[in-house]
């Protein structure tokens, strides 16, 4: 007999968890990106790439680095919006390490 209650509760939880992590992630990401730090990789080119970009493409994400580099946000605002960043990250990382302490049955003994 299935318990649809345990189901339930076991797929509404699921689902406040993914949209935790996903939020914490993406607040993390913007404060990042408000603080100067964009988390933009230059184009490194060598054969086996996957994805190629085109000059005109990698002007643009300059330019973009560019203009979230001169935000018009005062030195401690920029430090307080990289350290939520890195509070975001690292809460997103628990909330990771905890589901996994949950789901592997080794870890609790």
């Amino acid at each position: 007999m299935i318990d649809w209650s345990a189901f339930l509760v076991v797929a509404f939880a699921s689902l406040l968890s993914s949209a935790v992590v996903v939020s914490l992630y993406s607040l993390g990401l913007r404060l990042l990106t408000t603080a100067g730090r964009v988390p933009v990789v230059e184009p490194v080119e060598f054969t086996g790439a996957i994805t190629v970009l085109t000059p005109k493409r990698a002007a643009k994400e300059a330019k973009r680095v560019r203009k979230a580099a001169a935000s018009p946000l005062g030195p401690v605002q920029k430090q307080v919006a990289l350290v939520g960043a890195y509070a975001c990250f690292v809460l997103c990382s628990a909330a990771v390490l905890y589901g996994v302490y949950l789901i592997v049955p080794a870890l609790h003994r």
